[in-house]
């Protein structure tokens, strides 16, 4: 199952087979050998525990949410923070949900991530428009965002590895 779960989130694969993966079920191709089934089997694995959201990793929060407030969801927007991320090279920025409170550190990346021709780290937000987020609620979004950092992460060590 892992190791299927990898290569269907395999960008390189997603490409090559994109028209067929509307119309049929994915094919998925034989490993080339032990070494890259067993690579392949880690990363997915992987991969599957961070989208349960049952992985450690989504605890290591990578946001900020800074500002008091009255935490209800007016309108979401990205603005731009050009800051290094991780370490990396990748742009962050602050999620308002109002015009004073924000998710800060979101990376541009999790923010503009698609998942079928959803964006879930706006979806979600979208959602609960004029809602008010509960405790549970920010913490739950920041698991979100680090998923879908992660999920990048993920698919382009996949995707090195090679199908």
């Amino acid at each position: 199952l892992d190791y299927i779960y990898a290569v269907l989130h395999s960008p390189s694969y997603r490409e090559k087979y994109k028209e067929f993966l509307k119309i049929d079920f994915p094919r998925v191709p034989y490993p080339n050998d032990a070494k890259t089934f067993w690579q392949l089997v880690q990363l997915g694995s992987e991969l599957r525990q961070i989208h349960l959201l049952e992985s450690e990793v989504v605890e290591h929060f990578i946001t900020q949410y800074p500002e008091d407030g009255s935490n209800v969801v007016v309108k979401p927007r990205f603005e731009n923070n050009p800051v290094r991320v991780l370490n990396s090279d990748r742009v962050a920025g602050n999620v308002y949900i109002n015009e004073s409170q924000y998710f800060a550190n979101v990376p541009e990346v999790a923010w503009n991530f698609y998942i079928g021709g959803y964006q879930p780290a706006q979806k979600w937000l979208k959602d609960r428009k004029d809602r008010e987020l509960s405790y549970d609620d920010i913490l739950h979004y920041q698991k979100i965002i680090v998923a879908l950092t992660e999920t990048d992460r993920l698919m382009n060590e996949i995707d090195a590895i090679g199908i």
